[in-house]
């Protein structure tokens, strides 16, 4: 391995100043988190991870191919990703006045459901592809890079945006339990929501 400790620490830097800028991956955790708790917004957050293992090994390998071919993924997924928040948002208004759980139209389809957003929404999010595919060659001459540094890399790719996601989901959830009357969880609803749609309406733009 030929990258030092303080090499990774610096890009590991770089990538949690990805995370803390606010982007569609940020609303749609808040989202599920407020309409679900944490068991609806941990499994977005893996999905999330499939994109920041993929798009840093490819800006590392370099096959211009395969990148235009994610990229065109990307675009056509966009549209996909839109329609999915947007009805995850109109359901999650619609059903505003009811207990969480109560109602399967608020948690359908689940984990899956979760796991299969975060990976169209990061596919899709210009500002990780940006990262990954333009600025990370700037970091690394990846040329010179072996197999562990290749590995080291996507690890922290991986565990710096998904350890904020997750403590960022497991705060919101907790503040949605506190909000435990019918008035406050309409209004958890409906911030929730509004959220969701947010995320629908900004994808084809972004």
């Amino acid at each position: 391995m030929t990258l030092s400790a303080v090499d990774l620490l610096l890009y590991a830097s770089a990538v949690f100043i990805l995370f803390i800028t606010p982007g569609p991956v940020w609303m749609a955790v808040i989202a599920r988190a407020m309409s679900g708790g944490f068991a609806a917004a941990w499994p977005l957050t893996l999905g999330v991870v499939v994109g920041d293992m993929l798009w840093p090994l490819l800006a590392i390998l370099g096959v211009s191919w395969v990148v235009s071919e994610f990229t065109a993924a990307a675009m056509i997924l966009k549209p996909i990703a839109a329609l999915m928040f947007l009805t995850m948002g109109v359901l999650t208004i619609r059903n505003a006045g009811r207990v969480i759980g109560a109602d399967s139209r608020l948690t359908r389809p689940g984990a899956w459901a979760g796991f299969t957003a975060g990976v169209v929404i990061i596919l899709g999010n210009p500002k990780a592809v940006l990262f990954y595919m333009g600025l990370l060659p700037g970091f690394f001459d990846l040329r010179s890079l072996t197999g562990w540094d290749i590995a080291a890399i996507v690890l922290v790719s991986q565990l710096v945006p998904l350890s904020g996601n997750l403590m960022l989901a497991g705060m919101v959830s907790r503040l949605r339990a506190v909000l435990g009357s019918p008035a406050a969880l309409r209004r958890t609803n409906l911030v929730a929501g509004i959220l969701l749609i947010l995320v629908g309406v900004a994808i084809p733009f972004t």
